[in-house]
């Protein structure tokens, strides 16, 4: 039985004296680790005889081993550079290679070129942005000033507003005021006669009715027989209604209303939201039903 050591379990006892794993090989020499494995068992057949000689010149140098002890009629070339394992290292890119690459690619990037190509129509775009803005900036900011402007003017037109109706509504005050009859009440002339006064009160020519609402009111009014209104009196809103004989009228709502006749000033005839019906004032008083 021939004990000779085969070329590939010669390598691997060295590689095992070394404690080398074939992972390790693999990783400093790049040689895949079935390529590895193949050498090994001596199982070249399923590696490329192109390939064979330059893989066993590859393990063999970083094992130390001299390849012509290992290749048949292995001559090391002449005149030129001998191959060395760390060819086969990844070795780090230069700097100056990396930055060349980088501005390269960016170069090369597609919407830069783009750009460049198109580059005074993406500066009249820019542009014209620019100056929208500019414009929508300053728009608004003369709106928010012109908005400051006349809000004080628009506050003085209010007031300036409610102080007219409210010396029109002292003017019709005053205007109602003088018209009012200043003779006594029917009630009063009434109490006169029954104490017996000798002076002898004088009934009123005529009657006033003069009716303000505090809150809405519905009322209708007869004068000597004639309806003379027949609606919705308004809050802060007053009537005046004279008559020779008699005034006849109604309220929706006696406590929202407050009444006058002939000058004087009736206290309230009824609660809030009460319905009387029929209220008749004559020159000798006011009678309720």
């Amino acid at each position: 039985m021939n004990d000779t050591p085969t070329q590939g379990s010669r390598l691997k006892q060295i590689r095992l004296q070394k404690g080398i794993s074939l992972e390790e090989v693999h990783k400093k020499t790049k040689i895949h680790m079935n390529i590895l494995q193949a050498i090994e068992d001596d199982n070249l057949n399923v590696v490329s005889s192109v390939y064979i000689r330059g893989f066993l010149k590859i393990y063999c140098k970083f094992l130390g081993v001299n390849p012509a002890e290992v290749i048949p009629d292995y001559k090391e070339p002449q005149g030129q550079i001998q191959l060395k394992i760390t060819e086969f290292q990844s070795s780090p890119i230069p700097a100056s290679l990396f930055r060349k690459n980088f501005i390269t690619r960016i170069k090369n990037f597609v919407p830069l070129r783009l750009i460049r190509k198109n580059l005074p129509f993406v500066i009249g775009v820019l542009l014209f942005i620019l100056v929208a803005f500019s414009l929508i900036k300053l728009i608004s900011s003369k709106h928010n000033k012109l908005t400051v402007a006349t809000a004080p003017k628009a506050s003085a037109s209010s007031l300036a507003i409610l102080e007219k109706e409210k010396k029109e509504a002292r003017v019709v005050q005053k205007t109602a005021s003088k018209k009012v009859d200043t003779v006594s009440t029917a009630p009063q002339e009434t109490r006169s006669k029954a104490s017996g006064d000798s002076s002898g009160a004088v009934l009123p020519s005529s009657i006033k009715l003069i009716i303000r609402a505090q809150e809405d009111c519905y009322i209708q009014v007869k004068t000597d027989g004639h309806t003379v209104f027949q609606g919705t009196l308004k809050k802060g809103r007053f009537e005046t209604w004279q008559a020779k004989e008699k005034i006849i009228f109604s309220l929706g709502n006696a406590g929202a209303v407050s009444l006058e006749v002939n000058g004087r000033p009736i206290p309230s005839i009824g609660r809030k939201g009460q319905s009387l019906k029929n209220i008749t004032i004559t020159k000798d008083g006011l009678a309720i039903p």
